[in-house]
């Protein structure tokens, strides 16, 4: 199993990035796929997921500015973040769970700040 994460880097306050979690060696589009993010110092947070079926969810604290989606064909998960917050810097990581078990990628860096 193999997870990339591409996007991330240096936003102001109230901008927008859009992460990409490439996937490779399981069935992606049976699998949950979802989003975390660790900030300085503090554990890890779980940010989004979504389900085979396309249902989604989302932590309180990104709900409404974050959306996450899913290419199937791609094999690809995508976090579309608005509306940005100094609050939302971490080193964010895509995670996978399938038939194979539970897997991380390496993280993004994404640093909002002025």
């Amino acid at each position: 199993v193999q997870l990339a994460e591409s996007g991330g880097g240096l936003v102001q306050p109230g901008g927008s990035l859009r992460l990409s979690c490439a996937a490779s060696g399981f069935t992606f589009r049976t699998s949950t796929m979802r989003w975390a993010r660790q900030a300085p110092g503090k554990g890890l947070e779980w940010v989004s997921r979504i389900y085979s079926d396309g249902s989604t969810y989302y932590a309180d604290s990104v709900k409404g500015r974050f959306t996450i989606s899913r290419d199937n064909a791609k094999n690809t998960v995508y976090l579309q973040m608005n509306s940005l917050k100094p609050e939302d810097t971490a080193v964010y990581y895509c995670g996978s769970s399938s038939r194979l078990g539970d897997f991380w990628g390496q993280g993004t860096q994404v640093t909002v700040s002025s």
